[in-house]
């Protein structure tokens, strides 16, 4: 299948890199269409990545002061965590990476892809400028902007954008300022208070006045619902549904392996609370 649009992906992590990240760019190397960006400061993690896989080494005050060159305030980023307010000016902060593609999208590292491609198409990247894969929010593990002024600048929409880049105080600007509940009841985006508006309420703020043409739809799994298996590239549940990847945000905190010195084999099963190696001929789905 011959692709069009070209997509990087950014992510910035701060800190030792956790075991899952070894899932994590094992499942980009079968996205190989796609860049992915890997802003960190741990400078001891040695494995080699794919092509497609780019380690930036950078301390968070280095980060703080290229958002402060690039936004043209004064930003002092505190903690690790409160780079998730930042996602979406990453297009800005970012910038000088991203000038070859046609889209570019922030992801988090407790993912592991299937085929992004079958997916994010290129028909849905020509129809749409931002691309959540929830249905009821903005999906900050994973959100794609095109690439371009207008979207680039969203951000600038929220009249709160300013006290959000410059306090320490985690506001999940990315997403709905912890106003999800209401947004997947189906509340308007202008009955939902909150203390600061977040990117969904730009969102549908711009869309109600055809500024910007959205898209959402549900791509994903998260929880602990076991039944996954992946396999060359491709992450199925119960053996009949394909899935864009597995967010691993509540699987994390129930799995702990012993050691992160494994060889990632070409499938695996995932059940509620173990990532079981296997050959594939021996994976067993249901028994998950």
């Amino acid at each position: 299948m011959q692709l069009s649009k070209t997509i990087a992906l950014l992510t910035c992590f701060i800190g030792k890199l956790p075991w899952y990240f070894d899932y994590f760019v094992y499942s980009c190397k079968y996205n190989p269409s796609i860049d992915f960006y890997i802003i960190t400061d741990d400078s001891n993690y040695t494995r080699k990545v794919p092509d497609n896989v780019k380690l930036i080494h950078k301390t968070l005050n280095e980060v703080s002061l290229l958002a402060t060159e690039k936004l043209g305030f004064s930003i002092n980023i505190s903690c690790g965590y409160k780079l998730c307010d930042f996602k979406p000016a990453y297009g800005v902060i970012f910038s000088d990476l991203l000038t070859r593609y046609d889209f570019w999208g922030h992801c988090d590292i407790d993912i592991i892809f299937g085929n992004i491609r079958d997916f994010i198409t290129d028909e849905l990247l020509n129809d749409y400028e931002l691309i959540s894969v929830r249905h009821d929010w903005l999906s900050g593990c994973f959100l794609l902007y095109k690439n371009s002024q207008k979207l680039n600048t969203l951000f600038l929409h929220s009249k709160d954008y300013k006290k959000v880049f410059s306090t320490d105080k985690h506001y999940c600007f990315d997403e709905t300022n912890f106003a999800h509940d209401a947004f997947t009841e189906g509340k308007p985006y202008y009955e939902i208070e909150t203390e600061i508006e977040s990117m969904m309420h730009v969102v549908k703020k711009m869309e109600a006045v055809n500024y910007i043409n959205p898209f959402f739809d549900f791509f994903i799994i998260e929880g602990t619902p076991g039944k996954l298996k992946w396999e060359d590239g491709r992450m199925c549940y119960r053996n009949k549904y394909e899935i864009l990847f597995y967010h691993l945000i509540y699987f994390k905190k129930r799995y702990h392996p012993k050691t992160n010195n494994v060889n990632i084999p070409d499938s695996f099963a995932i059940s509620p609370t173990k990532i079981y190696h296997q050959t594939k001929s021996k994976i067993i789905t249901n028994e998950f």
